[in-house]
């Protein structure tokens, strides 16, 4: 059944789970306890486990030799909220609007999507959470029995079954932001010569400790791992404790947290399965599988393993529980990813992986992966990167990330495992291009996805049921598709199409005209005049700053004036950082550029604090930081 079809019963959705409540088996009934061991910002390519050179991680090797390695786990998205969100509904972010991180405004869930714990309290879990939640929707009700630094499944009732998610920070972005003089000093006493730097990185000592720091972090974790697991081993509780381990997204060194790249979503993931429940798994234990498995799969798989049956309208499918058989899973070689807003960082990034070949939509490729962001621009790694660009000091590969980008691109990830190589322009893969274009496209419409409306317009009209939001605007959204793909297309043969969407009366179909036009650059000068007239009169701030950017981008003459008045007229604090966004895009660019408008033009609530996104645009385009 497709998942537009399933969202057309919603009230069937929440009958089922009623009864599959009430059919809950007997509380003497036994159920594995469930445990989650979740490492921050953690790749594949940083573990010896996945890949040689990587961090020795004993305790996770132990758990390996006795479970299941996954080789192509994935998060949908290389961010945490986003993630995590992802991960407690079940459902594709975009759908149900929890794709931007952080939230600027929380989203309501409908009846029929149910946060995991709520399903497994039903069912007589004791669930608990240590302790990052990171949700981007309204908790209306308790979630967990605990979630706090002190959450325990030790405070359950005797014999009641547990589900308990231990988190690990000590891998997240935030631990490399050392300063130089750290650098300096660690550079004297830190032998780097073993580390292998990525071919997008430019090989430099920076570098080389910064991967080399991480791989000690991953190494502390795995201490932290192995006395948690030592601690299950005392109690007695290991025979009947299913533990999964993986990374929440990937990460950390720049080009892979925030991006669809393979660094950003190709996720460890290890499940062991104690010998008294091994008929839950497929897999012997001490193998590897080929399976492909996402975010989305994991709620559906724990209620599996509770022995739960799996309610309609689940956008995930189960990899562990009874009846299933290992020949089919490994069929399953598909997995999608999403990439928006990052704190201040706009941008609109899908992909899909099948099998060997990894598909990325680049719906607006004049943005460059590089852009400033603050979070980002902290990590020494990332200055040096940029500063190196600008000096003209990089090879063709590590300055890819500062350029722009193509529409859609292509990689072969067993030939090219760090996406370098886009073969989207290649004859011969023309055929697998556009099987993975079509295929992406029909997943982005049968959603629909909700990011083909700019935020604040999502913010303003969708919080209150996203999904329902979603299903009722499903033919502007396909409209709205369709015009950001004409940039997939020879401009001459879709220059008339673009000059009707330029005249739609639809704003975003306007919007998406623009945005089309400044993928292709001078080449559609030929609207200018239109354009010109659309920034200058054009009753919606959103389209106006699209026709700012093209003329911007295309160093066409621009009243700056007249920017500065656009942005004076922002309604929300979303709105102005979505329209800074295009100004420090031009920045990034131009390193000269210098916004002449004081922050004190906008309300004092939207720049009160230090790490409001509109003040850190606002320091970083007027230079003050």
């Amino acid at each position: 059944m497709s998942l537009n079809i399933k969202l057309l019963f919603p009230i069937l959705f929440f009958m089922g789970l009623l009864i599959n409540c009430t059919s809950k088996p007997e509380n003497n009934q036994e159920k594995p306890n469930i445990v989650w061991l979740v490492s921050e910002d953690n790749s594949v390519h940083y573990m010896d486990l996945y890949t040689k050179g990587g961090a020795e991680m004993p305790a996770i090797a132990e758990l390996a030799n006795n479970g299941i390695v996954f080789d192509n786990a994935f998060s949908n998205a290389p961010v945490c909220s986003v993630a995590r969100s992802t991960i407690i509904t079940g459902s594709y972010a975009p759908r149900i609007g929890t794709q931007y991180h952080r939230k600027a405004s929380p989203v309501y869930l409908p009846e029929n999507i149910i946060p995991l714990p709520v399903y497994l309290k039903e069912l007589g879990y004791y669930t608990t959470n240590n302790a990052k939640e990171d949700y981007n929707f309204v908790k209306e009700n308790e979630i967990w029995d605990e979630s706090s630094l002190k959450a325990s499944y030790s405070n359950r009732k005797a014999g009641q079954p547990f589900f308990h998610v231990q988190n690990y920070n000590t891998t997240h972005e935030g631990k490399l932001h050392f300063n130089k003089k750290e650098l300096s000093s660690a550079l004297e006493i830190n032998d780097l010569d073993s580390i292998n730097p990525f071919p997008y990185h430019p090989d430099t000592p920076t570098f080389r400790y910064t991967q080399s720091l991480l791989h000690t972090h991953h190494k502390n974790i795995d201490t932290e791992i192995g006395g948690f697991i030592e601690n299950l081993e005392n109690e007695g509780l290991m025979k009947n404790t299913i533990i999964f381990f993986y990374g929440d997204h990937g990460g950390v060194l720049p080009r892979s947290k925030g991006y669809l790249y393979e660094s950003g979503l190709n996720v460890p993931f290890v499940v062991y399965v104690p010998e008294k429940w091994s008929h839950l798994s497929p897999f012997k234990k001490g193998t590897r599988t080929s399976t492909f498995i996402d975010f989305v799969d994991l709620l559906p798989t724990v209620l599996s393993l509770a022995g739960i049956e799996i309610p309609a309208g689940m956008d995930g499918t189960p990899f562990l529980g009874k009846d299933l058989k290992k020949s089919n899973l490994e069929k399953q070689n598909i997995t999608f990813g999403y990439a928006d807003r990052f704190d201040e960082k706009y941008d609109l990034v899908r992909s899909v992986r099948k099998g060997k070949y990894k598909y990325i939509r680049n719906y607006q490729p004049f943005n460059v992966d590089g852009i400033y962001n603050f979070y980002r621009y902290k990590m020494l790694a990332y200055k040096e990167w940029y500063n190196l660009f600008k000096e003209g000091k990089l090879n063709k590969i590590q300055s890819q990330f500062f350029l722009p980008r193509t529409p859609e691109a292509l990689y072969n990830i067993e030939d090219d495992p760090y996406e370098v190589n886009n073969l989207a322009k290649l004859k011969k893969h023309k055929e697998t291009l556009l099987n993975l274009r079509e295929t992406l496209n029909n997943h982005v419409i049968s959603q629909p996805d909700l990011s083909f409306f700019p935020e604040p317009y999502f913010l303003e009209n969708g919080l209150e049921n996203a999904v329902d939001f979603g299903q009722k605007n499903k033919k502007i959204i396909q409209n709205l598709v369709e015009t950001a793909n004409l940039n997939l297309y020879p401009y001459k043969d879709v220059s008339l199409e673009i000059k009707n969407a330029l005249e739609n009366e639809n704003p975003w179909i306007r919007y998406w005209g623009l945005i089309v036009c400044s993928s292709f650059g001078i080449d559609a000068k030929e609207h200018l005049n239109k354009i010109n007239s659309i920034f200058e009169n054009d009753p919606e701030n959103l389209v106006k700053i699209r026709a700012a950017e093209y003329l911007l981008l295309n160093d066409l003459k621009i009243d700056s004036s007249k920017i500065n008045s656009l942005l004076k007229s922002a309604k929300s604090k979303t709105e102005a950082n979505l329209m800074l966004n295009t100004l420090a895009l031009f920045k990034t660019k131009n390193p000269n550029y210098k916004l002449e408008l004081n922050k004190s033009v906008f309300p004092e609530k939207w720049i009160e604090k230090e790490n409001e996104l509109v003040n850190r645009r606002m320091n970083y385009l007027t230079n003050n930081e």
